[in-house]
């Protein structure tokens, strides 16, 4: 099943009138869910929330070394976690402290400086982009809106930096955008490919 907010991104191309508000729409939807799938990045800032305990409430910004540190709970590794499992470990570090059941814990991503990719090509706007949540290959194109004319959708490719060099990675945005009515009836094979920080989507 395609997300909402991955179908209002595909609405941006195939029905413009509209489009604005559907991607809008989905957004508000999707945004607790898709943000829990964020994987933390060097330079991101952090809130963090102990319920109850209104003077551990605080912003952290995550070191160069992908790690922070917070009261009761020493340092905490983040980089390339979701704040669903920093949360955890947070609430089972301070749990000692209580006679009872420890608080809840919230985290939440204020400032994702470190999700930043690029998208280069034939976009109509190619550029540098930030990212407070993941996000999907249709989504990044539609904040670039979307592609310019004479555009290779066939051919687009995703450039990432691993520990092993760069990879090459092909995607079909060319029967992405092409499959509306096929997306729409929960046919598409597998979910759209996430960007990651420091990718670069190519549009020849």
């Amino acid at each position: 099943m395609v997300h909402g907010c991955q179908m209002a991104a595909l609405a941006l191309f195939l029905a413009p009138a509209t489009a604005s508000a559907q991607l809008g729409a989905a957004s508000a939807s999707a945004s607790t869910a898709v943000t829990s799938r964020y994987s933390v990045n060097a330079g991101d800032e952090l809130d963090i929330f102990v319920w109850g305990e209104e003077r551990m409430q605080r912003s952290v910004r995550v070191q160069p070394d992908g790690t922070f540190t917070f009261p009761l709970a020493g340092t905490i590794k983040a980089r390339d976690r979701n704040v669903t499992d920093i949360a955890a470990e947070i609430r089972e570090r301070i749990s000692n402290n209580y006679r009872s059941t420890p608080p809840d814990v919230t985290v939440t991503v204020r400032d994702a400086i470190g999700m930043r990719f690029y998208i280069v090509g034939k976009v109509r706007t190619p550029g540098s982009y930030t990212s407070g949540s993941a996000i999907n290959i249709l989504q990044a194109l539609s904040l670039a809106g979307g592609p310019a004319e004479f555009a290779d959708l066939k051919n687009a490719v995703v450039l990432r930096q691993t520990t092993a060099g760069q990879v090459v990675e092909p995607v079909q945005l060319a029967r992405l955008l092409k499959g509306g009515r096929a997306m729409e009836a929960g046919t598409l094979g597998k979910p759209l490919p996430v960007l990651q920080s420091g990718d670069v989507l190519v549009v020849p």
